[in-house]
């Protein structure tokens, strides 16, 4: 997924969606990929993705997004995570840098579809980062509205001189975090600003400098710590809208502290895509 512009009062936030039917697990790319399960049965995962998939858009649609949908192409199975197709803020998109080769093939893809909506008038500008300096789009460059600045993970997917690229492109700040760890590959896997001001995040995630760069900036009030649980299941991977949280299926715990501060959470079994790291 990706967010298209911000939200405002009257429609809510745009958020992009690949549709799933050139989804597979097919290669091995970060540690929660397991194409072993899916080649087990693909008839079988293919339907439980496409309805996982509509469980997502019927849930974001109620939590009062739109979904701009875009077609997927063969051989490109991840295209259906888009939330790495850009960085977009204020109706200018800046596209990603795929580190994988398995990946690559999506940019132009991407790119394509994100002129198309510059053509139908949903966004603004269409911008590319140079050949090589990788960054894997909002997977790894996350807006948070309250503070006014983007988070940025580097150090798996996205390079550190990515975070200069995206602040000089929107003229805003970026404030780079390290991730410690190839099962938290991009930022959104373990950390989630909330449209209350709250950071759910992962602590094991990042690098004690990184740790230290979030207690600095974010009340220890405002943070919320994702257990082991909670990340194994990837409920950190969650989209926040106003008071409402989609995400994977939580453990109880997480979802009460997460009702106790306000929020009402809608939870979508994603299983298949978790097979995918996503």
């Amino acid at each position: 997924m990706g967010n298209l512009r911000e939200a405002d009062v009257t429609a809510g936030p745009v958020i992009l969606m690949t549709d799933p039917r050139w989804f597979d697990v097919a290669y091995d790319i970060n540690p929660w990929m397991r194409p072993d399960l899916w080649r087990a049965d693909r008839a079988a995962q293919a339907l439980a993705a496409r309805r996982a998939f509509d469980g997502l858009a019927t849930a974001l649609t109620d939590a009062g997004a739109r979904i701009e949908l875009i077609g997927g192409a063969r051989g490109l199975p991840d295209m259906v995570f888009p939330a790495n197709a850009a960085v977009v803020l204020d109706r200018r998109a800046l596209l990603a840098r795929f580190q994988p080769p398995e990946r690559r093939g999506e940019e132009g893809e991407f790119l394509a579809a994100f002129e198309r909506m510059k053509a139908r008038g949903l966004v603004d500008e269409v911008a590319q980062l140079p050949p090589g300096l990788f960054q894997e789009g909002a997977g790894d460059c996350i807006w948070d509205a309250g503070r006014g600045h983007f988070w940025a993970g580097y150090g798996q997917r996205s390079r550190k001189a990515a975070a200069t690229a995206v602040g000089d492109f929107f003229g805003r700040e970026v404030v780079a975090l390290e991730l410690a760890s190839p099962r938290f590959y991009h930022l959104d896997t373990c950390f989630c600003p909330l449209s209350g001001g709250e950071v759910l995040y992962y602590p094991p995630a990042f690098t004690p400098a990184a740790l230290a760069e979030i207690r600095a900036r974010v009340p220890a009030k405002q943070l919320i710590t994702a257990s082991d649980e909670d990340a194994a299941g990837l409920c950190v991977n969650a989209v926040s809208i106003g008071q409402r949280i989609v995400m994977a299926r939580a453990p109880a715990a997480l979802r009460q502290r997460l009702e106790a501060r306000g929020y009402q959470v809608r939870e979508v079994d994603l299983a298949p895509f978790i097979l995918a790291g996503g």
